[in-house]
């Protein structure tokens, strides 16, 4: 992975032990998971002495509970954990009463209101320059997620409706961790995804407070080095395939920018190699792009690589760095050698077998 920077440093002087709340969900999550742990494991003594902290969450556990999320897990990573990481969710296409997904939920209760989604490929050599090296910055927790709709009956029969929040203080939030992000970045380029043509309300809130980053009281020059585009959505992702070393750091809301990550993945190969944290000004969690892959849980084929990078960016962002590198410097020799990897990837390799190749190169 090129991104090197933590995104918000957490200070870690004065941190004895490293707890990590576990929350594997569903499907694949509980394949993936116990890679991103060994990979911490294999870290020894340049961490603190660490803690897994298993917790429930998901789908499955809602249709025998009749909760995703239960109480006791958010109080567990409140009051107990330094951090997290998260496996995979399945969401149903289909209304499901008195389901809501968790992982939306707990980016709101813990107040992770960015995703943040490096997007990078392997060079072939160590040292060369990559192909793609993008940032999506994603805010986490307004738009279309608010999940407030309805539906009536009119004149045409069925109506349904759903309201788009966009607020001037997450949009802030979300573009002041755009600059802090492309600062630390060779090329200090943000460009800001929206379209402000046909939702010029919501969109053009979004895009004006961003843009204003630079001119807030306090910032004194700050983002002088950084410079600004703005891009439409649809035209964004044609861009991003046609042309995607034109992105460098990509801020959008949180609708436009899981399908842009998501859109990003197919550039590197695969969503399993896609890493992401969700990151508040006090927690950090870490969590692979990819889904819960029900057709594929339990053959022992996932790809581990999204949520052992996951892992990484959750140590970086801790302050972690050289542990960080360890692994993602790991990660992609697999990639670079290509004699383990996963069918997403054209391999033939067992989940098993990849992890235990990232844990033998740390």
């Amino acid at each position: 992975m090129a991104f090197k920077a933590p995104f918000r440093s957490i200070a870690t002087s004065a941190r004895q032990s490293l707890k990590i709340g576990m929350i594997p969900a569903d499907g694949i999550g509980r394949e993936v998971l116990p890679g991103a742990k060994a990979a911490i494991q294999a870290l020894g003594s340049s961490l603190p002495k660490t803690e897994f902290i298993d917790l429930l969450a998901g789908f499955e556990y809602f249709t025998k509970t009749g909760t995703a999320l239960p109480d006791e897990t958010v109080e567990v990573l409140k009051n107990e954990c330094d951090c997290a990481l998260f496996g995979a969710v399945s969401s149903p296409s289909r209304k499901v009463v008195g389901y809501s997904s968790p992982i939306v939920a707990l980016r709101k209760k813990m107040d992770l209101y960015a995703n943040i989604r490096p997007v990078s490929s392997v060079a072939p050599n160590p040292g060369e320059k990559q192909q793609v090296d993008l940032v999506v910055i994603r805010e986490n927790t307004e738009c279309l997620y608010v999940k407030q709709e309805i539906q009536t009956i009119g004149e045409n029969g069925k109506e349904a409706r759903a309201t788009r929040l966009i607020t001037e203080r997450a949009s802030r939030r979300i573009g002041e961790m755009a600059f802090k992000t492309a600062l630390a970045r060779p090329r200090k380029h943000v460009t800001i995804i929206h379209k402000s043509n046909v939702l010029s309300i919501t969109d053009g809130l979004f895009r004006e407070t961003v843009r204003a980053v630079p001119a807030l009281p306090g910032v004194n020059g700050e983002y002088d080095s950084v410079t600004v585009a703005e891009q439409l959505v649809d035209s964004a992702v044609y861009r991003l395939f046609r042309e995607p070393h034109i992105y460098d750091v990509m801020v959008a809301p949180n609708l436009y920018g899981d399908i842009l990550s998501d859109a990003a993945a197919a550039l590197v190969g695969s969503l399993g190699l896609v890493p992401s944290i969700n990151a508040g000004d006090t927690f950090v969690m870490g969590e692979p792009v990819h889904g819960s892959a029900p057709d594929i849980a339990g053959q022992n084929i996932a790809n581990p690589l999204a949520a052992i990078r996951s892992a990484a960016l959750m140590l970086r962002h801790l302050g972690y760095g050289d542990g960080a590198d360890r692994i993602e410097n790991a990660v992609d020799e697999v990639i670079r050698e290509g004699r383990y990897l996963t069918p997403d990837l054209g391999g033939k390799s067992k989940t098993s077998e990849v992890v235990r190749e990232v844990v033998e190169r740390i």
